[in-house]
C-alpha cells in the first residue's frame, strides 16, 4: 500500500506561505495554500514552482481567508488546478474579497513599477491576476462547521470554528486512514465579537499540526496605554495611523475605538476607515452579527443585532483612491485605519508616506509584524523606511501594542492542545518564524510529554 506523507511546503521555519500537501499513492490534497509575506528572500518563493503540478491535486482545504493561507490559490488555479476548494461560509465570502483584491493590488503595482521604472521584473509582472482570482472563486466549495464531508478518495474533512477571524476553522482531515488534526490560526478566548475555538473533538490523531506564531512568547498588556497614545497625539494636534489587517483586526481596532470615545476616554475625532477590502469584511461581520451566527458572542449579537458595533458616530468609509487621497497628509486630528496590517501593500503606504516625516503624528502598530515588512523595520525604530522607491525618514511616533493579536500565545495554544481526550502520535509545528516553532515544540516535548517536531522547508514526514 502507498504511504501517507506530508509534505511542507511553506510555513516552516517562517510564518507565512501555509501549504501543507497530503499524498498517498495519485492522490494530493493541500491543506491551505498562502503567499510568503515579508522578507525578500520569503516573497520570492512565490514565483517558485511547487514540486508537483497543480493539476495533480485532487482538492485543496482552507482553514481562513487570511493571505498567507489563501494568496497562492489563484496561482494554483492559473497553473492547472481545476479541483474543489474546501472552506466555511464566511471563509468563502472574506476570501473572496482577499483573492479579488490581492490580484487588483499585484496587477496595479506591477503597472506602476513600470511606470515608475524601479522593479528588477522587465517587464514588471503580476503572480496572477483577477480572472485568476475569479475562477478560484467559481472553485469555492462552502461547508457548515461539524460536518465531515469527502473531499477526494479517501480523504474526509471537517471544519470546527477557531474564532481567530470570522469563518476561521480549525480542521480534522481524515487521509487514508489517518487522523490529521491541523490548527490554522487559533484564536483568543476573549475576542471582543467571536465566539472562542471550540475544544478538540475526543478522538486520537497520528498527527497535530499546530501554528506557533507566538510561540515563545505570551501577550502581554503595552507599556504605552492605546487611549493615552492616542489622546496624547490628538492634544498636540496630530493624527493617528493604524495599519491594521482588513479582515478582523480592523473591526476589533473600531470596537476598542468606540467603546473609548462612548466612555469619554480619548477625543471623539474622525475616524477613517480606508481599506476597500476593509469595508467588504466589515459588512460581513455585520451581517454575521445581525443573523446571530453561532461564531459571534451571544451578548454582542444580543446587544448589537441591527445596530453597528464599529461606528462611534464619527466614522468615515473611504470607499475610492479619490476619497483616501484626501487624508494623505491630514490637516487636522484624526484616527486613520488603513491596509495593509504590515504595511507591506495598498493605501497604508501611500498614508505613512506623508505622516512619518512628521513628528506630531503617531503610528500604532496593532499586529504582528513578520520579519522584513515595512512594519517589522518600524517596530525595530529604524529611521528611514523605502517606499515606492525612496527613503521616508521616520519622525513620528511609533508604538506597538500586540494586545490586539487574535492568534492564541503560547500559554493559550498549551491549554487548548491540552483538551485532547489522547496523546497523539506526534506534532508538527509550524507556522512560526525561526526559533519560534522550535521553542514551542520543545515546550510540547517538556510540559506534555508528546513526540513533536517543528519540520524545515520542503521536508516531508511519512504518517
Amino acid at each position: 500500500m502507498s504511504k501517507v506523507s506530508i509534505r511542507f511546503l511553506g510555513a516552516a521555519g517562517t510564518v507565512t506561505g501555509s501549504r501543507f500537501l497530503l499524498s498517498c499513492g495519485q492522490t494530493k490534497v493541500m491543506v491551505d495554500a498562502g503567499l510568503f509575506q515579508g522578507l525578500k528572500e520569503l516573497r520570492l518563493k512565490n514565483w517558485t514552482p511547487l514540486p508537483i503540478d497543480p493539476a495533480e491535486l485532487s482538492a485543496v482545504i482552507l482553514t481562513h481567508a487570511h493571505l498567507d493561507h489563501c494568496g497562492y490559490i489563484p496561482k494554483l488555479v492559473k497553473d492547472g488546478f481545476r479541483g474543489k476548494i474546501h472552506l466555511s461560509k464566511y471563509t468563502g465570502k472574506l476570501a473572496e474579497v482577499v483573492l479579488r483584491d490581492s490580484a487588483r493590488i499585484q496587477t496595479e503595482d506591477a503597472k506602476y513599477a513600470a511606470k515608475k521604472g524601479f522593479s528588477k521584473h522587465n517587464p514588471p509582472q503580476a503572480l496572477y491576476e483577477e480572472k485568476d482570482a475569479a475562477q478560484a472563486v467559481e472553485q469555492f466549495a462552502v461547508h457548515p462547521f461539524r460536518e465531515r464531508i469527502k473531499v477526494a478518495e479517501e480523504t474526509y474533512v471537517t471544519f470546527y470554528p477557531a474564532g481567530h477571524i470570522l469563518g476561521a476553522a480549525f480542521v480534522v482531515v481524515e487521509f487514508f486512514g489517518k487522523k490529521l488534526l491541523f490548527t490554522g490560526d487559533m484564536g483568543r478566548e476573549h475576542h471582543p465579537l467571536l465566539a472562542p475555538p471550540e475544544d478538540i473533538p475526543q478522538q486520537r490523531y497520528d498527527a497535530v499540526i499546530t501554528e506557533s506564531t507566538y510561540g515563545d512568547r505570551e501577550h502581554v498588556q503595552p507599556s504605552t496605554n492605546f487611549e493615552q497614545a492616542i489622546t496624547q497625539t490628538i492634544q498636540r494636534g496630530g493624527s493617528v495611523l493604524i495599519p491594521a489587517f482588513a479582515v478582523d483586526r480592523t473591526e476589533v481596532i473600531l470596537v476598542e475605538i468606540r467603546e473609548l470615545m462612548e466612555a469619554g476616554r480619548i477625543p471623539r475625532v474622525p475616524v477613517y476607515a480606508d481599506s476597500p477590502m476593509a469595508l467588504k469584511a466589515l459588512r460581513f461581520y455585520r451581517e454575521a452579527i445581525d443573523e446571530g451566527s453561532a461564531e459571534i458572542r451571544p451578548e454582542i449579537v444580543a446587544e448589537w443585532r441591527g445596530k453597528d458595533p464599529f461606528n462611534p458616530g464619527t466614522l468615515v468609509e473611504l470607499e475610492t483612491v479619490e476619497q483616501s487621497k484626501t487624508i494623505n497628509n491630514p490637516k487636522s486630528p484624526c484616527i486613520i485605519i488603513s491596509a495593509s496590517g504590515m504595511a507591506t501593500g495598498g493605501r497604508v503606504v501611500h498614508h505613512l508616506r506623508d505622516m512619518l516625516p512628521n513628528q506630531l503624528h503617531t503610528v500604532i502598530l496593532v499586529g504582528f509584524q513578520a520579519m522584513g515588512t515595512r512594519g517589522r523595520r518600524l517596530a525595530d525604530g529604524e529611521q528611514e523606511v523605502k517606499m515606492h522607491g525612496v527613503f521616508v525618514p521616520v519622525k513620528a511616533q511609533i508604538e506597538q501594542m500586540g494586545s490586539f493579536s487574535v492568534h492564541a500565545d503560547a500559554d493559550e495554544l498549551v491549554d487548548w492542545l491540552k483538551t485532547i481526550s489522547e496523546e497523539p502520535g506526534q506534532v508538527l509545528v509550524v507556522h512560526g518564524e525561526a526559533g519560534a516553532a522550535d521553542v514551542f515544540s520543545n515546550r510540547i516535548r517538556t510540559q506534555l510529554g508528546w513526540k513533536s517536531h517543528a519540520p524545515e522547508d520542503g521536508e516531508a514526514v511519512e504518517l
